[in-house]
């Protein structure tokens, strides 16, 4: 199992910008892909990004040249950039970490974007 740990959210305007991280307990952090995940009131969890250890990256339509990920494997930590934030981004964000089968969550960080 791996330890996810997520900072970063908050409260921001429409337009606004947030960068979350998420701090691995793993050494072997850089064999994972990393993903970060969001759930609104009401909805589905849903895939935001996710990294692959060698640095490819996918990202949900509808975040796709606003938010870009990033990881820095000597310090264990994956790294969601949100730019152009819009009111329906706002969602719980959560940190993923796969391995296989294995799957490993952080606890979620709020995110709310409103005027």
């Amino acid at each position: 199992q791996v330890q996810l740990v997520e900072s970063g959210g908050g409260l921001v305007q429409p337009g606004g910008s947030l960068r979350l991280s998420c701090a691995a307990s793993r050494r072997i952090f850089s064999i994972y892909v990393m993903g970060w995940y969001r759930q609104a009131p009401g909805k589905e969890r849903e895939l935001v990004a996710a990294i692959t250890g060698g640095g490819s990256t996918n990202y949900a339509g509808s975040v796709k040249g606003r938010f870009g990920i990033s990881r820095d494997n000597g310090k264990n930590t994956v790294y969601l950039q949100m730019n152009s934030l819009k009111p329906e981004d706002s969602a719980v964000y959560y940190c993923n970490a796969k391995l296989g089968s294995l799957s490993s969550w952080g606890q979620g960080t709020q995110v709310t974007v409103s005027s």
